[in-house]
């Protein structure tokens, strides 16, 4: 299931997060080289203290998380005006209520590939990101934001999404970072369920429910 864990949820999601928190630590520090701050096995910067809202696919039983993505309003901090600015211009003004970050987006191939051995991992990237859009129609939210490698666009394009890339820069790594906008609209929707034979939706609305947009004052 596609759910999101919101600040009140972290105990009822804990071995979910947790499971979170040590993968993006395999993929981001052990595999990928990024040369960022971990705790032991697990991997947490300064903004998951900040309460943020996790979009996560995980068995409908909690015990196995097979994707994640931390969401962020940008009425408050966010690693892409604290760290990525350079990547967008500076007339280029991205902070309003609807529109929010999506950062650490990760998915565990391995746990894909012994739960759903029909899925691999483009169409699961797909459908995560389909998940997404369906959150944040939602929850009244109009632009996500994301800051990728120009590689990645290829496979937003293959899950029907037109990132619209606002700018890029070197000197983060190996090789440019990208700012791009995704559009959140129903149209999109539709071109996304369609590009992907998706007939049903994917995201299941948190219970209790509560509007991910009324999370901006905590975040800010």
């Amino acid at each position: 299931m596609f759910v999101t864990i919101q600040a009140h949820e972290y105990t009822k999601y804990s071995h979910i997060l947790d499971q979170m928190f040590r993968h993006r630590k395999r993929v981001f520090i052990d595999t990928l080289g990024w040369n960022i701050p971990a705790s032991g096995d697990r991997e947490r910067d300064i903004y998951d203290e900040l309460n943020p809202v996790y979009l996560v696919w995980c068995s409908d039983d909690l015990s196995r998380l097979y994707g994640s993505m931390r969401l962020m309003p940008t009425t408050g901090p966010t690693l892409l005006y604290d760290t990525f600015r350079a990547t967008f211009p500076a007339s280029v003004n991205l902070v309003a209520p609807g529109i929010w970050e999506g950062t650490r987006m990760c998915m565990d191939e391995q746990a894909i590939a012994a739960d759903h051995p029909n899925i691999d991992a483009g169409r699961a990237f797909s459908l995560l990101l389909l998940a997404l859009c369906e959150c944040a129609l939602a929850h009244g939210v109009h632009t996500m934001i994301s800051n990728y490698e120009p590689h990645l666009k290829r496979v937003y394009r293959r899950a029907g999404v037109e990132v619209d890339e606002l700018g890029r820069s070197d000197g983060y790594g190996r090789h440019p970072v990208c700012c791009g906008a995704f559009e959140v609209s129903q149209g999109i929707l539709a071109d996304m369920r369609e590009s992907l034979n998706v007939d049903t939706p994917l995201y299941r609305r948190s219970t209790p429910a509560r509007s991910v947009l009324s999370l901006m004052s905590d975040a800010a």
